[in-house]
């Protein structure tokens, strides 16, 4: 019983372009089990975790997400996570979550304008939440990110009441995009939503420099696997 896998849904919007890297990373490098799941449809597959991963959902048309979060995949999501399940987005993800207002805040441009495709030095700022305990907290991980839209923008009192909850999960060590207090990585009150713009499936196996992120995708399993 304590070895038994568990499943993750992988959710596939039009224009999503990391689903089959993070499919790959959960099946064949955490070896868990994992599921394909496409946004017209509500059945999440018996999904025990639920990764909304990165890409350009919908040609990121009006704001990125924006167009997603009315996908018919989201409302099995929002009931999935209501309930207490796992859900994880990831860079493109992120963003669908913040449109869809199950996590807090807003996407701005880059403060340069530009795409960032590159390896950042992150501190693990909450050790506690599911999708954290194999990490330590203050720990520097690396991961890369891959956006134009990553500069994180929230009021200033639901920041400051951010960072008294201790939702604030990871953080840049050199601010690459403005986001404000350096967030890279945020969880919802309940702590079972978390969004995240640098991409731990890049980070999950040597060859492509680093293995930091998949203990992301560990802590999830063990976290639904204890409980």
């Amino acid at each position: 019983m304590g070895n038994r896998k568990i499943r993750f849904g992988v959710v596939v919007f039009p224009g999503t372009n990391c689903d089959r890297d993070t499919y790959h990373v959960i099946k064949e490098v955490a070896e868990e089990e994992a599921v394909y799941l496409w946004h017209r449809e509500r059945d999440l597959r018996g999904s025990q975790v639920v990764v909304l991963p990165g890409g350009f959902s919908y040609g990121d048309y009006l704001r990125s997400g924006a167009i997603a979060r009315f996908s018919p995949i989201m409302e099995a999501i929002r009931e999935f996570a209501e309930g207490g399940g796992l859900v994880l987005g990831i860079c493109n993800g992120f963003q669908i979550l913040l449109e869809a207002g199950l996590l807090p805040g807003a996407m701005l441009r880059n403060k340069g304008l530009r795409f960032i495709c590159r390896f950042e030095e992150l501190e693990v700022e909450n050790a506690e939440t599911p999708f954290t305990l194999l990490y330590e907290k203050g720990e520097r991980v690396k991961m890369p990110i891959a956006h134009i839209d990553g500069n994180y923008f929230i009021e200033p009192h639901k920041l400051a009441l951010l960072e008294r909850e201790k939702r604030v999960v990871f953080r840049y060590r050199e601010n690459p995009n403005g986001s404000l207090n350096d967030i890279a990585g945020i969880i919802n009150r309940g702590g079972n939503i978390l969004g995240m713009m640098p991409h731990p499936e890049r980070a999950s196996e040597a060859e492509l420099g680093s293995t930091d992120g998949l203990r992301t995708f560990l802590s999830a399993a063990k976290y639904v696997r204890e409980s």
